[in-house]
């Protein structure tokens, strides 16, 4: 499986990260999650494979996260209704995301990224 890496272009993260990735001539398939936001099925296999919780998985800088008041919401939330929340709005999910066969990294952590991708 070739490396996905989810991104929004606008993000200035996500552009370093992209940059990051063909500076180290990492080969990857870029998808651009306002374009083809992830499915629930997907994040749910993400969420699994990342060992991570899944409020990680929240873009919780966002200007959406905010104004839906999610850091209140979300405890009181099942797994399953913030995995149909993710996947109802790119906009909310943390980015980028690079989804691997047996790893899945959420945000730009060139340290993580190094360890894990080279």
């Amino acid at each position: 499986m070739k490396t996905l890496f989810v991104e929004y272009p606008k993000c200035t993260t996500c552009k370093k990260a992209k940059k990051w990735l063909e500076e180290h001539k990492v080969e990857f398939e870029d998808r651009d999650i306002k374009e083809k936001n992830p499915t629930a099925e997907e994040l749910k296999t993400w969420y699994q494979r990342s060992g991570l919780p899944l409020k990680r998985f929240f873009n919780t800088s966002g200007l959406l996260y905010k104004s839906m008041q999610l850091k209140d919401k979300l405890p009181d939330m099942s797994e399953e209704e913030q995995i149909r929340l993710l996947a109802g709005d790119g906009m909310l999910v943390k980015r980028p995301l690079i989804v691997k066969e047996d790893t899945v990294l959420v945000g730009f952590k060139e340290a993580e990224w190094e360890k894990t991708l080279l």
